[in-house]
């Protein structure tokens, strides 16, 4: 397996980044903060107005590192990247099975199983591990978004339409998400959650989300590139210029597991305040710089940590899951394998 590479996040305001030997060096007014070995890496990610020099860029195209480019508040403007490696038979076959209403089908089953089933596990644990600080209206309330995700689950597993399993998707996430709140352990005004909203996020759990799952996306396209896979012609999700689709397919399994489950161990154990948020006058709920920092330390961490890997049987790292993800996609349209495993919770 794939040594695991580390991810360097640059949040400093005005921040210039430059090449010295094989460094990465981040100078701050003329003085140097911080020194890398690019051998480290296998990619940068600048939030905000952060300088990237053009040998730098050409450094890290070379060497396979990917310079992401991000807003303040997380949303994605840019990416550089180096020649695109992969096999083009294999893309074809992406290409080829995307277009074929029966053989996307079979993958977007597989996705959302995977996706509905860690969903569960996210409620299921709630109710095993804190169903005595639930009143009764919120078990009642979590109880039946469990089973009603178990219903649509048993639904998708004889659906051959993908369009209709998208609409099952949908119905899910709204069981989901409408119990999301009961889940929040804390009597802050701040962490209320009223359901999910984004571009942009108006309450504090919605703006965490919406990071968190920024992160992602950058993880699960830089496994797909590895590996050789268009991040762009996806199954679940359909193409539309500008959008990664696929990175979006794979990071559905990954969502209730990473994201969603970092946010509420942060806010549950207090990690988050009100004072880590801005709110504006629009409505509009930002993280502020520090609060960022610790988000970024927390994700870091958080992949660090390993987990047996229910289809291949070995521990890993967590943040080596996209990658075996894709790597498995990429077998099942080689036709190594007969359908595409998905990462399930255990």
């Amino acid at each position: 397996m794939r040594r695991q590479l580390n991810t360097l996040y640059v949040t400093t305001e005005g921040a210039w980044l430059r090449k010295d030997g094989a460094n990465i060096v981040m100078d701050v007014e003329q003085e140097e903060k911080a020194r890398i070995p690019a051998h480290m890496l296998e990619s940068l990610v600048c939030f905000g107005r952060v300088l990237v020099s053009p040998p730098l860029l050409g450094y890290c195209a070379e060497q396979g590192i990917s310079v992401c480019f991000l807003s303040p508040n997380g949303r994605f403007m840019a990416r550089v990247e180096g020649p695109v490696s992969g096999n083009v038979l294999l893309r074809r076959e992406q290409y080829r099975r995307s277009d074929d209403p029966g053989g996307c089908a079979a993958i977007v089953r597989h996705l959302l199983i995977g996706k509905l089933y860690n969903q569960r596990v996210v409620l299921g644990r709630a109710l095993r591990d804190h169903s005595e600080s639930m009143t009764p209206d919120a078990m009642a309330a979590v109880t039946h978004a469990y089973q009603r995700l178990e219903r649509i689950s048993a639904k998708l597993q004889t659906e051959s339409d993908a369009q209709l399993m998208r609409g099952l998707e949908g119905e899910a996430a709204q069981a989901y998400f409408g119990v999301l709140d009961h889940l929040i352990r804390t009597s802050a005004p701040i962490f209320h959650f009223g359901g999910r909203n984004r571009r942009p996020p108006r309450d504090a759990v919605n703006a965490l989300l919406s990071f968190f799952y920024t992160l992602l996306t950058h993880d699960c396209r830089s496994a797909l590139e590895t590996v050789g896979l268009d991040p762009a012609v996806g199954f679940l999700h359909r193409d539309r210029p500008g959008r990664p689709s696929l990175a979006l397919d794979l990071m559905e399994e990954f969502r209730a597991f990473l994201a969603d489950r970092l946010v509420l161990s942060m806010i549950n154990r207090r990690q988050l305040t009100e004072r880590d948020f801005q709110s504006l006058d629009n409505g509009v709920v930002l993280l502020r710089e520090e609060s960022r920092k610790n988000l970024l330390v927390a994700y870091q961490e958080r992949k660090r940590e390993e987990i047996q890997h229910a289809f291949i049987g070995e521990k890993m790292a967590i943040g080596l899951l996209p990658l075996m993800q894709a790597q498995l996609l990429a077998r099942h349209l080689r036709g190594d394998l007969d359908a595409y495993p998905p990462f399930l919770w255990k």
